[in-house]
C-alpha cells in the first residue's frame, strides 16, 4: 500500500516558535517504507517501487506498518550524508551491483512519521502523538533510525546545522495531521551555500544558462546549467547583452564570451565540480 507523502512548503529565513518542532533535514531521497501481511515495499514519493534497491531496509517490523522518511547515505570521511552516493544506490538496479554497494555505499532509512500500524490509520492524529507511536518501536537493524527533533528553537538548531555543513531544517506544527498535499505546517530551511559564475551560453528551447566557474588558477571550467530563480525581466535583460557576445552555436544552444557574471545559490558542488540545483540570485555588476 502506498501513501503519497505530505510535502514542505519554503521558508524565507529559518524560524522559531513554541507550537513547532524542529528536525535536521535529511540529505537523501523520499522513502516510505510499506509492510502489509509481512511484505514490504519501499516506494519513492512518486510511487517508483525501489525495494530492490534497498535490501539492508526490506526488514520487517513486528506488525504491518506504514513509514515516513528518508534514505540516506553518509561520507565516510565528512560525516555529512552523500546525496551523490544515495542517487548511485537509486539508479542500480542489477542484484550484483546493488549488493556490492551495500557494503561500499550502505544506506541508512532515516524515519521521522508513522502513518499506519497494527492496522490503523494514524494520519488524523496530532503529529506529536505520531511521534510518541513512532519512539516505541523496536527497529529491525541499525540501518534504521529515527529523526531527532527539539521543540520551539528553530533558529538554535539551524546554526548549528549550518556550522556542521548540512542541508537545513525542517519546522513542523506540533498538531499537523498528516495530509497527501503540500502544506504550510511543514516548512524547510534550506542551509544554502553561494558562488558566483559566469554565463557562458543559452539554452535555445527553454530558459537555461550555461555556466563556468574560476579554478584555483584563474582558468574557467564548466559548473552547470542555471534553471531557476530568473525572472523575466532578468532574462530580458540578459538577452539585451549577450547578443554582442555571441561566439557560436549549436542545435541546442548558443555560447558566448564569459562577460556576464552572476550570483547563485545552490545546495553545494557535486563531487564533479558542478553546482547542485542553483538558483539565480543577482547579476553581478
Amino acid at each position: 500500500m502506498f501513501i503519497s507523502p505530505m510535502l514542505l512548503e519554503t521558508a524565507a529565513v529559518p524560524f522559531s516558535h513554541s507550537e513547532y518542532i524542529f528536525e535536521p533535514k535529511v540529505d537523501g531521497h523520499r522513502l516510505i517504507y510499506s509492510q502489509q501481511s509481512e511484505s514490504v515495499r519501499l516506494y519513492t514519493r512518486h510511487h517508483n517501487d525501489c525495494t530492490r534497491q534497498y535490501p539492508e531496509i526490506q526488514l520487517p517490523f513486528d506488525h504491518d506498518i506504514i513509514l515516513d522518511g528518508e534514505i540516506a547515505c553518509t561520507d565516510p570521511t565528512t560525516g555529512l550524508n552523500d546525496f551523490e552516493a544515495v542517487m548511485s544506490r537509486f539508479s542500480t538496479r542489477q542484484h550484483t551491483k546493488v549488493v556490492q554497494l551495500i557494503k561500499m555505499l550502505p544506506a541508512t532509512f532515516a524515519i521521522f512519521d508513522i502513518l499506519m500500524f497494527k492496522g490503523q490509520d494514524l494520519r488524523n492524529l496530532h503529529l506529536l502523538e505520531r511521534k510518541a507511536i513512532l519512539h516505541t518501536l523496536k527497529l529491525p537493524s541499525s540501518s534504521f533510525g529515527i529523526i531527532p527533533y527539539i521543540e520551539g528553537a528553530g533558529e538554535e538548531l539551524f546554526s548549528q546545522i549550518k556550522d556542521m555543513g548540512m542541508e537545513g531544517v525542517v519546522g513542523k506544527h506540533k498538531d499537523s495531521k498528516y495530509v497527501s498535499r503540500r502544506s504550510k505546517d511543514w516548512q524547510k530551511v534550506i542551509n544554502w551555500s553561494y558562488a558566483n559564475v559566469f554565463i557562458t551560453g543559452y539554452r535555445k528551447s527553454e530558459f537555461g544558462w550555461l555556466v563556468s566557474a574560476a579554478d584555483s588558477a584563474g582558468n574557467l571550467r564548466p559548473a552547470g546549467i542555471i534553471e531557476h530563480g530568473a525572472a523575466p525581466k532578468h532574462n530580458q535583460a540578459f538577452q539585451g547583452v549577450c547578443s554582442q557576445l555571441v561566439t557560436s552555436e549549436d542545435k541546442d544552444y548558443v555560447y558566448i564570451e564569459p562577460r556576464i557574471q552572476v550570483r547563485v545559490k545552490m545546495r553545494n558542488w557535486t563531487k564533479a565540480g558542478l553546482l547542485r540545483s542553483p538558483v539565480f540570485e543577482q547579476f553581478i555588476l
